[in-house]
């Protein structure tokens, strides 16, 4: 988490250029203007909804990186990007990183990984990517809303262990929607 962080303030403040589109709230650093399109492409073929994200959401694309989120921000691996739609739904995925840091709460995660997999939801260091709930959350993400079949999220079918195989897109959708929906109208007192 620290290296990411230094990484993301180091390319911060090395490479001014930014960008912003629809889909979400987010500033793109870094990256070619070919990379910020994969970007934007990525993010505007998903169906979900981005901008129940709170906040403006920090993209570094930074070449040779290792593709991560922390709260508020993401660092995506320009190399990838320029593999273009390939790169769609690892972008997808960093970005459901967002849905969990801001809009989940700790009961709703819970039933999320008894209802995904895994063996912790992101705490436990030395896990597989597979055993964490909160990987498995984001990939499911990634390919319930955009069920392409060029989403390199799509789940392997002899692969019953895929992050994103533990529930069908429709049935994802419809749970995600119940978890976020009392949240999104929930008043203030």
């Amino acid at each position: 988490m620290l290296r990411t962080a230094l990484v993301c303030v180091a390319v911060a403040l090395a490479l001014p250029a930014t960008s912003h589109a629809d889909g979400g709230r987010y500033l793109l650093v870094g990256g070619t203007k070919a990379e910020r399109q994969t970007v934007v492409s990525a993010l505007e073929a998903s169906s979900f909804n981005w901008d129940l994200v709170p906040g403006l959401i920090t993209i570094n694309i930074v070449r040779g990186a290792e593709s991560d989120a922390i709260p508020g921000q993401i660092v995506l691996n320009a190399d990838l990007l320029d593999a273009g739609t390939f790169a769609w739904g690892v972008v997808q995925h960093e970005y459901a990183h967002q849905v969990d840091y801001f809009l989940l709460d700790d009961a709703q995660r819970g039933r999320l990984l008894r209802l995904l997999g895994g063996l912790d939801w992101c705490n436990t260091p030395g896990l597989r990517h597979a055993d964490y709930g909160c990987e498995r959350f984001a990939s499911t993400l990634a390919w319930s809303y955009w069920p392409s079949p060029n989403n390199c999220m799509r789940p392997e079918p002899r692969a019953a262990g895929d992050d994103s195989a533990a529930l069908p897109p429709r049935r994802f959708r419809a749970l995600l929607g119940s978890l976020l929906t009392p949240r999104m109208f929930r008043t203030v007192r």
